[in-house]
């Protein structure tokens, strides 16, 4: 059974906070790539939006956590926390996160919602 629920406007915060959450992304790739030093600021505007994000998805969709979705997105907070935490392995992160996170999104339906948990 889905257990859904929705609030007005709801579709235009998450395509704000998505498009935030690129921008994060891209700070953080040109200040490793471009200077070679790791930005702070990046990772930080990804963590708040992947934070943001998730709470929305999980409050509209209840089982949400469950699925691998879900899981795979707790996951990437988890390693953008070790980004900050341990700048040593920044680089390797942002790399392991951007594919990742291009397969995950991308692949179907069915992979992508299959239940994990209960």
């Amino acid at each position: 059974m889905v257990r859904k629920r929705d609030f007005p406007w709801r579709r235009w915060l998450s395509i704000t906070l998505r498009s935030l959450h690129l921008v994060g992304v891209v700070l953080a790739g040109v200040a490793i790539f471009g200077n070679g030093t790791f930005s702070v600021a990046g990772v930080v505007l990804m963590l708040l939006t992947g934070f943001s994000l998730y709470g929305i998805e999980l409050w509209h969709h209840l089982d949400f956590w469950r699925e691998a979705a879900g899981v795979f997105i707790a996951v990437k907070l988890i390693m953008l926390l070790a980004m900050l935490l341990i700048p040593n392995i920044a680089v390797p992160l942002f790399w392991l996160l951007l594919i990742s996170s291009s397969v995950v999104s991308h692949a179907p339906w069915v992979f992508r919602h299959r239940r994990i948990f209960g």
